[in-house]
C-alpha cells in the first residue's frame, strides 16, 4: 500500500472542502444580520482552519510520494476519501448547531455528500442560511463524486486516474469516448456546471428567490433532496416549479455520458437506441400512471373529479421521479398513499437511476441485464440446445459482464437483509415497514422512507448506533459497495 500517495490525495480533498467552507463564510457574511449567522460564521471559520491544518498535514505526510497508483490504492482512496469527507463535513453541524451530537452530525454530513437527503432536523427553517447553503453544497459536491472532481484536475495520476474513476462511479472510463480519462471527466464536470447554471436560472425565473434557487439547484441536479424548507418543494405551492423539478430530477437520473453524446448526435440516435434509457423512461411513465390511477380511486386521497386529474398526475410524477432518481424531494406525504403504492415506491428506490448519473439504486442497466438473464434461463429450461446472447444497446454482453451484474445484486441483497435485521435489533419500537424503508432508503441514497421515517418526518429519534450504521450504508451505497467492503479485507493493507 502506497500510504504517502494516499495522504497526498486526502490532502487535496481536505483542501477542496476548505474552499467550500470559505464559500459558506462568504454566505454567512452576506446574511450577517440574520439570526444565528454570527455563530455560523465562527463555526465555518473554525471548520476552514481545521481543513487547512489537515491539508498541510497530509501534504507533509505525502511529500515525495510515488505516482504509481494500483488497484489497492484506488479502492482505499475511494472508500477512505468518502469517510474523510464525511467526518470533516460534520464539523459545521457540530460547531454551529447547539446540542447536535457527533452521531447526528456524521449522519447529516454523510447524507449530504452521498446525496441521500435523509435528515435529523425537524425544523430546517430555523437553521442559519449559511448552514442551509452548506447542506445543499455538500450534495452538489457529492453528486458527481468527490473523486471525479479531483480526477479532472490531477494529471500526475496518469493511468491511476482511470482506476479511480471506474471504481468510484458506475461508468467505465472507456465509456467517456476519450483517450485520456481526465479529458472525459473534465467534459462531465463542464456539463455538470452548465446544467447547474440552467437549473438555477430556471428556478429563479419560475418564482424562487435566488437563495432558494441556488440551493435547490445544488440538490436537484445531484439528486440529493435537501431543501431550505420543512415542506420541501411543496412549500412553494407552484405547479411550474414542481414540473421543472420533475424535469431536472429526471435529467439528474439520466446517464451524463449519454447527455454528452447528444452534442454529436440526435435524440433518436443516442437516447432511443440506449436500452437502459428506454427502460428508465418506460418505468417512470408506467409507475406514474399506476400511482395516479390508484390515487384517483383512493378515498384517502381527496380530489374533485375529472378536474383534479392533472394534479393527480403531477403528484404521482413528482413522487415517482423523486424516488426513482433517489432525490427525495416531496410535495405530498406519500406515506398516506395505498399500501400497494408503498411497495411500488420501494421497488423504485431499489432500481434507481441510470449508470453514470447522480442517482443511487442498483441502476436500471443491472436490472435490465438481470431480467434478460432470467428470461434466458427460463427459455433454456425447456429449450436446452438454444444459445441466445444477452444484448444491451444492440451489442452482445460477455459472460463476465453478466456474472459481475449478478454478483453485485447478490451482495446488495445480502447487505439489505443484514441492514434490516440490524435495524430491527437496534430499533425494536420501529415498525417493520419503517425498518425496511430506512435501510433501503439509506443504502440506495433515497432519503425519506415510510412510517417512522416518512417524507414529512426525519431520522432524529433513532438510536445513536442506528445513525452510524445508516451513515455507513449511505457511503457504501454511494460508492457501490466494494470500495467500503474492501477496507475490511486485511490483504488490502499489506505492504509489498
Amino acid at each position: 500500500m502506497n500510504y504517502r500517495l494516499l495522504a497526498r490525495l486526502f490532502g487535496i480533498i481536505t483542501g477542496a472542502l476548505g474552499v467550500a467552507f470559505a464559500m459558506c463564510i462568504a454566505v454567512s457574511l452576506y446574511y450577517m444580520r440574520a439570526p444565528g449567522e454570527a455563530a455560523a460564521l465562527v463555526g465555518f471559520g473554525r471548520s476552514a482552519a481545521v481543513a487547512l491544518l489537515l491539508t498541510l498535514l497530509f501534504e507533509f505526510l505525502g511529500r515525495n510520494a510515488s505516482r504509481r497508483l494500483f488497484g489497492r490504492e484506488a479502492l482505499a482512496t475511494i472508500g477512505l476519501s468518502w469517510i474523510v469527507a464525511t467526518l470533516l463535513g460534520a464539523l459545521p453541524y457540530l460547531l454551529i448547531v447547539p446540542n447536535m451530537g457527533m452521531a447526528n452530525a456524521v449522519f447529516e454530513s454523510a447524507s449530504g455528500f452521498t446525496t441521500t437527503g435523509a435528515s435529523v432536523f425537524w425544523d430546517v427553517e430555523s437553521l442559519p442560511r449559511s448552514l442551509l447553503f452548506w447542506r445543499a453544497l455538500s450534495q452538489w459536491i457529492g453528486g458527481l463524486g468527490v473523486i471525479v472532481f479531483f480526477v479532472a484536475i490531477l494529471s500526475f495520476l496518469g493511468a491511476g486516474a482511470k482506476m479511480l474513476f471506474s471504481n468510484e462511479s458506475s461508468v467505465q472510463a472507456a465509456d467517456l469516448d476519450s483517450e485520456r480519462v481526465q479529458t472525459g471527466v473534465s467534459r462531465l464536470v463542464r456539463l455538470y456546471l452548465l446544467l447547474s447554471l440552467m437549473m438555477a436560472l430556471s428556478y429563479a425565473a419560475a418564482g424562487m428567490g435566488w437563495f432558494d434557487a441556488v440551493c435547490h439547484m445544488f440538490t436537484t441536479l445531484s439528486t440529493g433532496g435537501f431543501s431550505t424548507h420543512n415542506a420541501s418543494v411543496g412549500w412553494f405551492q407552484s405547479p411550474l416549479i414542481e414540473w421543472l423539478c420533475i424535469l431536472f430530477m429526471a435529467v439528474g437520473g439520466t446517464s451524463f455520458v449519454l447527455l454528452l453524446r447528444l452534442r454529436g448526435g440526435s435524440i433518436r440516435g443516442v437516447l432511443l437506441r440506449n436500452s437502459e434509457f428506454k427502460a428508465y423512461a418506460a418505468i417512470i411513465v408506467a409507475a406514474t400512471l399506476a400511482c395516479a390511477t390508484f390515487n384517483y380511486f383512493s378515498p384517502s386521497v381527496p380530489g374533485t373529479g375529472l378536474a383534479s386529474i392533472p394534479g393527480y398526475v403531477r403528484d404521482a410524477a413528482f413522487a415517482v421521479v423523486s424516488v426513482m432518481t433517489t432525490t427525495g424531494f416531496a410535495t405530498r406525504d406519500f406515506d398516506n398513499w395505498m399500501p400497494v403504492l408503498h411497495t411500488l415506491l420501494i421497488v423504485l428506490m431499489i432500481v434507481g437511476g441510470c449508470t453514470g448519473s447522480t442517482a443511487g439504486g442498483v441502476k436500471v442497466a443491472r436490472v435490465v441485464i438481470a431480467l434478460r438473464y432470467a428470461r434466458r434461463l427460463l427459455e433454456r429450461s425447456w429449450r436446452s440446445n438454444v444459445l441466445r446472447s444477452i444484448r444491451m444497446n444492440g451489442r452482445p454482453l460477455a459472460s463476465g459482464e453478466c456474472e459481475d451484474t449478478n454478483g453485485f445484486l447478490i451482495v446488495t441483497m445480502v447487505i439489505v437483509v443484514a441492514g434490516i435485521l440490524l435495524m430491527s435489533f437496534l430499533e425494536p419500537r420501529v415498525s417493520f415497514e419503517g425498518s425496511v424503508s430506512a435501510t433501503v432508503a439509506c443504502l440506495f441514497n433515497v432519503g425519506p422512507g415510510f412510517a417512522e421515517v416518512g417524507p414529512m418526518r426525519c431520522y432524529a429519534d433513532l438510536h445513536i448506533a442506528t445513525k452510524y450504521m445508516l451513515s455507513l450504508l449511505m457511503i457504501m451505497g454511494r460508492v457501490e459497495l466494494f470500495a467500503i467492503l474492501a477496507l475490511f479485507a486485511p490483504a488490502l493493507w499489506k505492504k509489498f
